[in-house]
């Protein structure tokens, strides 16, 4: 491995987690007097955050935390030597790595769902299309849960598709983040609940 690689990669990693590290549904809790750590599911995430605000006074979660991704993607591409694929994928963990665990927030984060789907919009663009159309039209009908599902879950299928399966796999890589993070919390005794 080249050293330019080594510097990126490393670089594109530091940069990532510290934008995914932004607890921006904290943020944004503060805002409305409520700390999203200790109400409904205690994620820090727009799923909650909704749940709590509704969609309206959730929207920038959902706006900052797809926004983590995309620049991480987006910094990690253009940092990595030509013909390099990895280094944006490597940018996309490191910001799901720190909105899952924020050096910024304690170490209390999300499951980093939204933060994969924004990285992917930049990495794959196409599959992330059709998964991302998938879930707005059956959020659309009232069946968000089931769309941010398929979305998620048929992503790597609509990729093998179209992209190579070096890719897939690495994108495979990512979701085990998010199936982490769930698992952790499957684990988490519930407050009250």
């Amino acid at each position: 491995m080249r050293s330019s690689t080594v510097v990126a990669a490393l670089l594109a990693a530091l940069v990532g987690y510290l934008l995914g590290s932004v607890p921006v549904a904290v943020v944004v809790g503060r805002r409305h007097r409520l700390d999203p750590r200790a109400v409904g599911d205690r994620n820090p995430g727009w799923w909650n955050m909704r749940e709590q605000l509704g969609t309206r006074g959730a929207l920038p979660v959902f706006v900052g935390d797809t926004a983590k991704g995309v620049v991480a993607a987006a910094i990690g591409s253009s940092l990595a030597p030509e013909g390099v694929w990895g280094v944006g994928y490597l940018a996309v963990a490191a910001a799901m790595v720190g909105h899952a665990w924020p050096v910024f927030a304690g170490f209390r984060g999300g499951r980093s769902i939204l933060a994969f789907a924004g990285g992917m919009c930049v990495l794959a663009p196409l599959p992330a299309l059709i998964a991302v159309s998938c879930f707005a039209a059956l959020a659309l009908t009232g069946r968000t849960a089931l769309g941010a599902r398929i979305g998620v879950f048929g992503f790597p299928i609509l990729q093998l598709v179209v992209e190579s399966p070096h890719r897939t796999a690495a994108t495979g890589g990512l979701m085990s983040i998010i199936g982490l993070r769930f698992a952790l919390a499957a684990r988490r005794p519930s407050a009250g609940r």
